[in-house]
């Protein structure tokens, strides 16, 4: 056990205190932007890659100022499950209706796996949504289900999507249940070793957070070289006397079965979740958005497994308001990173999704 705590006392993530600037290196292009509307979201969905050829989720509702300062997003009307299709690395994009929700914009009927799906396929992509997660053969054209996950003991599951293949039978996804009195939440770690036919809990990835107030959602979790798992997880509660959010990362050595929190990074974001994506060099980039002004979208890099990480890198300061975020990253052929978001912008009040692309070898200028 010494030897374990030592190990994992060196895992803890170091930043540099300074921002850098990538003016030179990025150039953004709009996935879509639309008067009177409000798209949001796309953490909560998914994206899903294969090579120039990316998809991403989104929801698509209408736009109505809040009062109080909450999302602007009109609750009265209805707002629908979109895609959004770029066969050129993210540099233009169509949009798309999910094969997911029927013609009246209703979630179907849950379905049953009678036969294993093959995780092998190259064109698979995996959406894990509430408490249930549908799956696609051909790239997102076409979805099969939902198929109901269990809720591992608690009233109800919080999914969103955040999973790694790891065999043709073999799939560990990352999730979140609600707290035992219901709320948000709680991570865990669910695995299929069946093609989806059943699945089983592996481990809790946190402590169980107060029933008062406080939630811990929305993994973000990539696989390590040495066979672990990093998860950097959204946060909010009591800290310090005061209510704040914040990301957390945990480590697992176990393939999942236990978590440890590392002491680094503690970024608060104000409310954003993180995204962690391996690059082809073998490093981690991890991006985020800023919910406090400079209002924008930001990034750091992991050259060592996530044991440290380099300064943070301003992808884009422009925004005006708090209401933005919750990025997907992929990388495409080039290099080049491809970051999809949801953004307000002082020109327009209506949110949008937006995509910068950027270097992520490029040297940053303090």
């Amino acid at each position: 056990m010494r030897y374990l705590l030592i190990t994992f006392a060196a895992m803890t993530l170091t930043f540099a205190p300074q921002a850098q600037s990538a003016s030179d290196t990025i150039h953004h292009t709009v996935v879509i932007k639309e008067s009177g509307r409000f798209s949001g979201w796309p953490a909560n969905h998914g994206i899903w890659s294969w090579g120039n050829e990316i998809v991403v989720g989104f929801q698509h509702g209408y736009y109505k100022e809040n009062p109080t300062g909450g999302h602007a997003i009109d609750r009265d009307r209805p707002s629908e499950n979109k895609m959004a299709r770029s066969l050129d690395g993210g540099e233009t994009w169509t949009i798309e209706t999910p094969t997911y929700a029927d013609r009246n914009k209703t979630s179907l009927d849950p379905a049953t796996i009678e036969d294993g799906i093959d995780f092998s396929n190259p064109d698979l992509a995996l959406r894990f949504s509430g408490g249930s997660f549908h799956y696609s053969l051909d790239r997102c054209h076409t979805w099969q289900g939902p198929y109901t996950l269990p809720t591992f003991g608690r009233p109800g599951l919080l999914c969103r999507t955040d999973y790694i293949v790891e065999g043709k039978d073999r799939v560990t996804a990352f999730i979140a249940a609600e707290k035992d009195g219901g709320e948000e939440g709680q991570p865990l770690c669910i695995r299929t070793t069946d093609g989806g036919r059943t699945w089983n809990l592996v481990g809790w990835i946190g402590q169980q957070p107060p029933a008062t107030y406080g939630y811990a959602i929305m993994p973000a979790t990539i696989a390590l070289k040495d066979g672990g798992y990093l998860s950097i997880i959204r946060r909010g509660g009591v800290f310090d006397g005061q209510k704040r959010w914040w990301l957390e990362a945990f480590l697992s050595p176990d393939d999942g079965h236990s978590w440890y929190m590392l002491d680094q990074p503690r970024i608060d974001t104000h409310g954003n979740p993180a995204t962690l994506t391996r690059l082809d060099s073998g490093e981690i980039a991890m991006t985020y958005g800023w919910r406090s002004a400079p209002y924008g979208i930001r990034a750091r890099i992991s050259k060592d497994e996530g044991q440290t990480w380099g300064s943070e890198i301003i992808l884009r300061c422009d925004g005006a308001s708090w209401d933005l975020g919750y990025p997907r990253t992929v990388q495409r052929p080039d290099g080049k990173c491809v970051t999809v978001y949801y953004f307000h912008h002082p020109d327009q009040p209506e949110r949008y999704i937006g995509c910068t692309i950027w270097d992520p070898n490029a040297d940053y200028d303090n």
